[in-house]
């Protein structure tokens, strides 16, 4: 089984990878990871920045991955926001058995409560070099956006809204049912 982790920045996509792969000893694939890979190898004149034209550039190949692990009958657990949210269009039935996605997503209201929180965990599993970005707004913004892509796809998509630790948990409960 492959499962798709991905929502906006500042979540927990990678927190959650991260309990998976403990869990179920199944590895996982940070989108931010192989991004940075190609940046930091010249492979692309792309920056951290460009989210949109590095999901153009980079999701063929980890759709492509994902193919190969299905095939294989491996398991894998990719997370990171250059998944789109449209995914399911990129695979036919025989592929789409075999994958589960999920999209974090936070209310405003949780956003506006826990800010400090959102700032103060963005380093709980990977250390950000630079995260001056990362505004109330600019997550409030990306948030929004996502759960509207959510619902114009029909991406299932798990909301945020009082107690994160819980909404992890039942993310973790989703997938169990889906076969982790």
């Amino acid at each position: 089984m492959v499962y798709l982790l991905t929502g906006p920045s500042h979540v927990g996509k990678t927190l959650l990878a991260q309990r998976l792969m403990e869990r179920y000893r199944h590895p996982y694939l940070s989108l931010d990871l192989l991004k940075m890979g190609f940046i930091r190898s010249g492979q692309t004149t792309l920056t951290p920045e460009e989210d949109d034209r590095l999901r153009e550039y980079l999701w063929p190949i980890v759709r492509e991955l994902i193919k190969t692990a299905i095939e294989n009958d491996q398991n894998l657990i990719v997370e990171g926001i250059l998944i789109p949210l449209n995914w399911t269009e990129d695979f036919d039935e025989r592929y789409l058995g075999k994958i589960r996605g999920c999209c974090l997503v936070m209310t405003p209201a949780y956003v506006e409560r826990h800010f400090d929180d959102i700032l103060r965990f963005a380093n709980v599993v990977e250390h950000r070099l630079e995260d001056s970005g990362c505004t109330k707004e600019s997550v409030l913004e990306d948030n929004a956006r996502c759960l509207e892509l959510c619902r114009r796809y029909g991406c299932p998509c798990l909301v945020i809204d009082n107690d994160y630790e819980r909404t992890l948990e039942q993310a973790i409960s989703l997938l169990e049912e889906a076969g982790c």
